[in-house]
């Protein structure tokens, strides 16, 4: 066989099994139950939420205590992650809904190469979302929250406790539900 028909069979073959992980992945998760279970959240079992700051689009310092009380939503992402992408409107929508009553802290993992605040901020804007945006300059509060891949999201109950945490998209049925479950605590 020639150098060229090994090349392009060699290369095909990557092609096909790059194709199969992407068609696989989407398949598995969009199949991956995530709803609320039953015993999420019991206030007994849950710990208290770490603080940490953010900075806001004017580089004010805003901390997670500054929340006291009050049930929050807090979701890392970046405008490189798909999934983070793709999760957004219904993060929209649950805000549109819920933001008299819960706090959503729709954080931006800004690291500066892959992701800048000002990349952040244009996409923000030119999709139109509502939801408070922080920027985290310094990735602590992803550190804080073991967000080590994303979208990862946490739900605090107005006690402070931790009650749900999730890496990866999160359906929206899911998030309404652990919505629900942090505003009944």
């Amino acid at each position: 066989m020639d150098k060229k028909v090994k090349y392009a069979i060699i290369v095909l073959c990557a092609a096909a099994v790059l194709l199969a992980a992407v068609i696989g992945y989407d398949y598995l998760s969009a199949n991956y139950n995530n709803e609320v279970p039953s015993e999420a959240g019991s206030s007994a079992e849950a710990v208290m939420a770490p603080d940490f700051t953010v900075y806001d689009r004017e580089g004010n310092a805003v901390n997670f205590s500054d929340f006291a009380g009050k049930p929050v939503v807090i979701n890392f992402w970046a405008t490189w992650c798909g999934y983070c992408v793709k999760e957004m409107p219904s993060f929209e929508k649950a805000y549109q809904e819920f933001g008299d009553e819960v706090v959503f802290m729709m954080i931006n993992v800004t690291d500066g190469f892959q992701e800048t605040k000002e990349d952040a901020a244009e996409f923000i804007e030119e999709k139109g979302y509502t939801f408070p945006v922080y920027y985290d300059l310094d990735l602590s509060a992803a550190m804080v929250y073991g967000a080590s891949s994303l979208p990862a999201t946490a739900f605090i109950n107005s006690e402070g406790k931790l009650v749900h945490g999730q890496l990866g998209m999160m359906s929206e049925d899911a998030l309404y539900g652990y919505i629900g479950k942090i505003l009944e605590q």
